[in-house]
């Protein structure tokens, strides 16, 4: 079974309309794979990034991100939002889920690790603190907070290895994608 959830990256950008606010790229009626490969040789390759997050499950999405921020951010394994969310990767339970999304409400928001926590903590049900209601995690919350953990990781990696930081991400990206 492919972890592909769309045919076309037009069935992305309905499904998940948000996707629009974090690229510039136009949707197309091509396959995600070759539209993603794409993306990575235009003049705005981030929205790879964004792509992918939009286009891989959540689980798939979140493990993505934590190898993309272990390869940009030095140190990243010793992070506990990192750890937190290979944790929910791991075990993608209610359990895994909550710790993530603690870890991640007490979090740096400045770092890439706390992001993926957010990604994990985000990836379903209730997201409202504890004794504050419900607030259900709506479908598109893992892949923003996917997207900013690997740009903010991007971020901290000086200009001269940028592009081929971003090609190493896009292309473990693909490789999930094409993953049976």
């Amino acid at each position: 079974m492919t972890r592909l959830r769309f045919s076309t990256v037009q069935e992305v950008f309905d499904a998940l309309p948000t996707l629009r606010d974090d690229m510039e790229a136009e949707p197309t009626n091509e396959a995600p794979v070759p539209y993603l490969q794409r993306l990575g040789d235009s003049r705005t390759p981030e929205d790879g990034i964004a792509f992918c997050a939009y286009v891989l499950g959540r689980r798939e999405a979140v493990w993505w991100a934590c190898q993309c921020v272990r390869l940009l951010v030095p140190g990243a394994a010793e992070f506990k939002g990192l750890q937190a969310a290979e944790a929910w990767v791991r075990d993608p339970e209610e359990e895994q889920r909550l710790a993530a999304l603690a870890c991640a409400t007490g979090g740096d928001r400045r770092c890439p690790t706390t992001w993926l926590a957010l990604a994990a903590g985000w990836s379903g049900g209730n997201i409202a603190r504890p004794g504050h209601g419900t607030v259900m995690a709506a479908p598109h919350y893992t892949a923003k907070a996917v997207r900013v953990a690997i740009l903010g990781g991007l971020s901290r990696v000086v200009a001269r290895e940028r592009a081929a930081c971003l090609r190493q991400c896009l292309e473990g990206g693909v490789r999930l994608m094409q993953a049976p």
